[in-house]
């Protein structure tokens, strides 16, 4: 895959398979030319996996690190076989192209357009047993390993994909996962303060509240006490 303009890491996406619960898989993109070049990567069972981004333009020499989530399964697949596919497609696109907005003919095959395509298959494994259990443990188990072996990228630019920029991806996914967290936390801290303020506002309307009615109870009694004692009066005075 030298010459191509996506080099792709691994081969083929390994899971562990556990019924009932989800299982991860890191896809690596390099970018192995000066061009900026957009991928997009598909599946013959979407409703199985999870892709995130699927989509996305890498800027030339440089590489995206994505996260295959298998979705969890209520049963084994026969012999633990897997038959699923994945396609990785990627085209050059102009350097100023929205990543967000990437037009979807830029995969179409035509005379002038180059997409180069790659097929993976999907292996299903037994699970380790101090392997991953979450998300989070992804993240972390694959950060401590160094599992990828050195690559060169293209003859003339003597750029070199190996463990070292394997680490460095795993370590910003661990950022990632930090700051996502840490937002995570902090969001719930202040719905716990707003509901304290509500709890607050409540207790101090109604405490408000009583002192009202109360006030305007003593002033109605007051009222009647006072209309009562001029009726007394007036009926004293006629009497006289």
């Amino acid at each position: 895959m030298g010459s191509q303009m996506v080099s792709i890491f691994p081969e083929e996406l390994s899971f562990a398979f556990e019924l009932d619960k989800q299982s991860y898989c890191n896809l690596k993109l390099v970018n192995s030319s000066e061009h900026y070049v957009a991928f997009k990567i598909k599946t013959t069972a979407p409703k199985k996996y999870f892709v995130r981004p699927n989509t996305g333009v890498i800027q030339p020499w440089d590489s995206v690190v994505i996260l295959v989530t298998l979705q969890a399964q209520r049963e084994y697949p026969p012999d633990m076989q897997c038959k699923d596919k994945f396609l990785v497609q990627s085209a050059r696109v102009p350097p100023n192209i929205d990543p967000d907005e990437i037009p979807p003919e830029t995969f179409n095959k035509d005379g002038e357009r180059k997409v180069e395509e790659c097929k993976l298959k999907v292996v299903y494994t037994a699970p380790v047993a101090n392997g991953p259990r979450s998300l989070e443990d992804h993240l972390l188990f694959h950060s401590s390993m160094s599992r990828s072996s050195r690559h060169t990228v293209d003859s003339n630019s003597m750029h070199s994909v190996g463990s070292s920029e394997e680490s460095q991806a795993m370590v910003h996914l661990r950022e990632e996962r930090d700051a996502a967290l840490q937002r995570h936390r902090k969001l719930q801290q202040e719905l716990e303060m707003l509901k304290k303020s509500q709890l607050q506002r409540r207790a101090s309307f109604s405490l408000k509240l009583i002192i009202m009615v109360g006030l305007v109870g003593i002033l109605i009694g007051y009222l009647l006490s006072l209309a009562c004692s001029i009726r007394s009066s007036e009926k004293t005075h006629d009497e006289l």
